[in-house]
């Protein structure tokens, strides 16, 4: 039997539907059926456990100011185990002389003319807690630089912000990936809260406002600082652990 004119077009258009369906179908669930590999969750304290002949120096800071790490959800808190392992003579080496605007120049990169990351603080009020002793048999393993609440917490080097994370040891905190290749981190805790619009992926420059200093977390209320670790990484990806570099000496020149 002959198809008429009208006919044929509506079985033309019907095959061509059909094809344009069976293709959106096999699409769809080759997007969906892609496995997906979840990130590894974060883990531990970024304060590493004293050995027994190491003796605590005097900190500014009366109560533990520990780094604690983030979790890949915003308000789940992180499972404890170590994290960065103490290597603070691994930059020691690259001090310099501070500049006029309280900078420390040094050889090296990543840390090349490392920022004192609190605004209107210079070198020489800097002290060296690095070693001192926390709760918990913990050793600091970063600085804590003592000023007013709401001072400007300042990004001392360049690079992206890869966290930014509430804990409950280290309170309102910041994580920076500061090297060109990422592998470097700068850590900010303790910080009364965040500069106004800084979000997650955001590049900050040196000397941008990030943060303004606070005691959050664990700090004893009203000993306002600002908790500053340093540390390298392996892998960016794994940027809340790897191995404790000493602020102190970047900041204030090798002693």
């Amino acid at each position: 039997m002959a198809i008429g004119p009208r006919a044929r077009v509506l079985l033309i258009a019907a095959v061509l539907f059909g094809a344009l369906a069976a293709l959106v179908w096999f699409l769809s669930y080759r997007y969906w059926s892609q496995p997906v590999t979840p990130l590894a969750p974060p883990a531990g304290s970024a304060e590493r456990t004293p050995a027994p002949s190491s003796s605590a120096s005097p900190s500014p800071a009366p109560s533990a100011s520990p780094n604690s790490e983030p979790s890949l959800a915003p308000s789940p808190q992180p499972s404890a185990s170590p994290a960065p392992t103490g290597s603070p003579s691994a930059d020691a080496s690259h001090g310099a002389a501070n500049s006029a605007d309280g900078t420390a120049q040094t050889s090296g990169d990543p840390l090349r003319g490392l920022l004192i990351p609190v605004a209107g603080v210079r070198a020489e009020q800097l002290q060296d807690t690095f070693d001192a002793a926390r709760s918990e048999g913990r050793v600091h393993d970063a600085i804590d630089i003592i000023a007013p609440r709401n001072t400007p917490v300042l990004a001392a080097a360049d690079g992206r912000v890869v966290r930014l994370f509430q804990s409950a040891k280290g309170g309102t905190t910041l994580y920076q990936l500061a090297s060109a290749d990422e592998h470097v981190v700068l850590y900010y805790a303790h910080l009364e809260r965040y500069a106004d619009g800084l979000a997650e992926g955001h590049f900050a420059r040196r000397g941008e406002t990030i943060a303004y200093v606070g005691d959050s977390g664990n700090a004893t209320p009203g000993n306002t600082h600002l908790h500053f670790q340093i540390y390298r990484v392996a892998d960016p990806k794994h940027f809340w652990t790897g191995d404790n570099i000493n602020p102190y000496p970047l900041l204030r020149g090798a002693q």
